[in-house]
């Protein structure tokens, strides 16, 4: 490991939290156009961001040592998550060092500090939030490991490196195991960042939030952290969902030209998948709460088919 390889490590986790308010923006924009609106700006995540950083900081009086500082807290573990997954080339530092259960763990730290923020304050709604954050987490963490355990199993091992570096020495080998996991792994990032079908981030009715009933007590710089962190989560999952499944176009090598490909292609990778989850939250409704466990539970049996089918396989072979 290089010096030039951390700096391509730091540059890697800096464009992460750069480019998260550009896709919230696409998502919104694609989504207005699809409604017949002409929607606010591309770059209005930064605008709204800028304007939250910039205020002042109002904190409850009920609140504790653990409400102040759940937000850094959250922001930060959710970027080394995102960190740990390859944006633009491979054997970068932090992702040879981080596997799939050392990002598991960050989104896990970060959801928990998320819901103690929410309780902290000792209102009804960041209650109600925080209860319905942990139904919804305990039920889509099992769907998502054996959704990359599957990939797991087939590069033999549980780093993101090796599974794409497997995937781009298989080239466009069709296996059911990874459809079962992309499925199953779609459902989870739906309701892991809070997505139509399973949350409204838009919403206004206090009795339907889930992320945004845990956030009604922050301002300013904090409540800026937060929505930060959010972005980047949903960065975080796009880029899985991309790169590890459609890893072409990743720099294998640190030339300026294979970094530049590489670029351009996790950012139509992303415009692509940010269009399809603007149209599935146009053409879909919100679901009844207590339907969202069904939803994740079709999310673990599409990941245990896609495990099962490759434990056949390999029997098979």
């Amino acid at each position: 490991m290089t010096v030039i390889t951390w700096l391509l490590a730091l540059l890697q986790a800096l464009l992460i939290v750069a480019l998260a308010p550009l896709l919230m923006g696409w998502v919104r924009k694609v989504k207005a156009r699809l409604q017949n609106r002409r929607g606010a700006p591309l770059l209005q995540p930064y605008f709204d961001l800028h304007k939250l950083l910039m205020k002042e900081i109002r904190v409850p009086h009920t609140a504790s040592l653990l409400f102040r500082a759940a937000p850094y807290i959250v922001f930060v573990a959710t970027w080394l998550a995102a960190a740990t997954v390859p944006l633009l080339a491979l054997d970068l530092p932090i992702a040879q060092i981080a596997d799939i259960i050392v990002l598991v763990g960050l989104l896990a730290l970060a959801r928990f500090f998320l819901a103690l923020a929410g309780m902290d304050v000792g209102t009804a709604f960041g209650g109600m939030g925080a209860s319905r954050e942990m139904l919804i987490s305990a039920l889509a963490e099992p769907a998502m490991l054996m959704a990359v355990f599957t990939l797991a199993m087939t590069a033999h091992s549980t780093s993101l490196v090796s599974v794409m570096a497997h995937h781009l020495a298989d080239g466009f080998l069709l296996r059911p195991s990874y459809l079962f996991a992309l499925g199953a792994l779609l459902l989870v990032a739906l309701a892991e960042c809070g997505r139509i079908p399973v949350d409204n981030p838009a919403t206004h009715l206090e009795l339907t939030m889930v992320h945004e009933a845990m956030l009604l007590e922050y301002s300013g710089r904090h409540l800026a952290l937060m929505e930060w962190a959010a972005q980047v989560k949903l960065l975080l999952y796009g880029v899985l969902i991309t790169n590890v499944f459609f890893p072409w176009g990743v720099a294998q090598e640190f030339s300026v030209t294979a970094l530049g490909v590489g670029f351009m292609a996790v950012l139509g990778k992303l415009m692509i998948l940010g269009a399809a989850l603007a149209l599935a939250e146009t053409t879909l409704a919100k679901m009844r709460l207590f339907r969202v466990p069904a939803f994740l539970n079709l999310a673990l049996l599409l990941a245990l088919l896609g495990l099962l089918s490759h434990v056949i396989l390999e029997i098979g072979a």
